[in-house]
């Protein structure tokens, strides 16, 4: 009986494996990679390049602005949901035809970033990261709908996973990796002017990895299952634009609690966001040099992200969806004490390593668990990809607008009470979960994921 039981264990272990090999999982991993590659781009390395360069902290907070975008990208996704790119659609199908125009154009934004100078030419930087900005974002539109269309149920597990993973990966090497890069150019002798570029043209031959997945794909066979009806695939453009975009939002509003539930998901992770903004200026900025900040990262903070995310995905699996968001708020809080702290130690590198593997850890258990949610929020109802635009874009709004003072709370209260500043940040998101919880919101979620899951017939 016992060797028994431990065969099946030993079975079930495998199979929970084996599903991250099929070729869709696959490829929804490698679109991940593509998908957070530039998010540091115009976040962490543009703000350790433009503290090198002498910019000062309040100018670098503001600059969170250009991720504008990623606030916005709800007002297009219905054009992404509605109509085809000419040519790339026809030959490639409509996801993957916009997935390619994305991944292309996105790599030449990141070049053109790449090549201007924080100190002498900061307008011509910031419309470098508001393109490279705005494309990624779009191209995160396009992957969450691949995902959502091209994973069937057995896969949105494992695909929730791999995906929250390799989007780490993609930050981590764009940040990172590209800081990396760009110190051992300079040992090497480079000239300083020169290093950062060749540190972004690095990252857009990154993109390859997202443009092999989208040849490796296949189109989703089911495009219209979030269209709903005529009216979003037949008429002029414009007008399947207008259907996607009032059947997605009328849809979403016409739920109980909605006001409550935007709320809860633009300020569930604002205290992340609000610490996140300048992080990477801090380490710097009180004596760590970057190739230690960015080998640190790279090495123990990448094992630290894959085990926290792979933590958050055994979370989901094994406790209800509340509890989850509960344990990852808590996490997120009061992680962020770990930065105070090491403001008070000061330069050592133990105490960052520490302070590196708090945050990745307990950044990828919340993603993870945050992401079934606002995947649960959309559950298998018509306009998945326009409302999941809708849900993520107010995420984005953190480390835009909210976050966009952070730089000058720093320089009024130093870094050690800027952090525990954060901390206070995190608990009007945890009180709308416990609003949400009290009026049986996740009650209702689980009552319909399990509708959803009974076979039709």
């Amino acid at each position: 009986m016992s060797l028994t039981s431990a065969n099946a264990r030993v079975s079930s272990a495998f199979a929970a494996l084996a599903v991250y090999l099929r070729p869709s999982v696959l490829v929804v991993i490698l679109l991940g990679f593509s998908s957070g590659l530039p998010l540091a781009l115009t976040g962490t390395t543009l703000s350790v390049w433009m503290t090198e360069a002498g910019v000062n902290l309040a100018t670098i907070g503001l600059f969170s602005l250009v991720g504008l975008p990623y606030t916005l990208k709800f007002l297009w996704a219905p054009i992404v949901d509605a109509l085809d790119v000419p040519v790339l659609s026809r030959w490639l199908g409509r996801r993957r035809g916009w997935l390619l125009a994305t991944q292309i154009v996105l790599a030449f934004a990141i070049l053109f970033l790449g090549i201007q100078n924080p100190a002498s030419a900061p307008f011509a930087v910031a419309l470098g990261a508001v393109i490279v900005a705005t494309v990624s974002a779009t191209q995160d539109i396009v992957v969450d709908a691949f995902r959502v269309e091209r994973l069937d149920t057995s896969e949105q597990a494992a695909g929730m996973a791999g995906y929250v993973a390799a989007y780490r990966i993609g930050m981590l090497v764009s940040g990172a990796g590209v800081i990396a890069i760009v110190a051992a150019l300079e040992v090497y002798g480079v000239p300083r002017a020169q290093v950062w570029t060749w540190g972004y043209v690095a990252a857009a031959l990154f993109m390859g990895v997202g443009i092999a997945a989208t040849f490796l794909a296949r189109e989703p066979e089911a495009q219209v299952r979030h269209d709903g009806d005529t009216a979003t695939r037949e008429g002029s453009p414009l007008k399947r634009v207008v259907a996607t975009a009032v059947g997605a939002f009328s849809e979403f509003l016409s739920r109980d609690q909605a006001v409550t539930i935007l709320l809860f998901v633009l300020l569930y992770k604002f205290c992340d966001a609000l610490a996140g903004v300048l992080t990477a200026p801090f380490v710097i900025s009180i004596g760590f040099d970057k190739a230690t900040y960015a080998a640190i990262v790279k090495g123990v903070g990448l094992a630290a992200a894959l085990l926290g995310g792979f933590a958050g995905g055994a979370l989901a699996r094994a406790y209800p969806l509340v509890t989850c968001l509960w344990i990852g708020g808590i996490l997120q809080m009061t992680s962020n004490l770990a930065f105070s702290a090491q403001a008070l130690i000061g330069v050592n590198v133990p105490a960052l390593t520490a302070t590196v593997v708090v945050e990745n850890f307990t950044g990828a258990i919340g993603t993870v668990i945050f992401v079934a949610y606002l995947s649960a929020l959309c559950g298998a109802r018509a306009h998945t990809a326009t409302q999941y635009a809708l849900l993520t874009a107010l995420t984005a709004v953190g480390r835009t607008f909210l976050a966009s003072g952070g730089g000058y709370i720093a320089e009024a209260t130093g870094w050690a009470l800027f952090f525990v500043i954060t901390v206070i940040a995190g608990i009007p998101g945890l009180i709308l979960l416990a609003w949400l919880q009290a009026r049986g919101h996740f009650k209702s979620l689980a009552k319909k994921d399990a509708v959803a899951e009974q076979p039709a017939g």
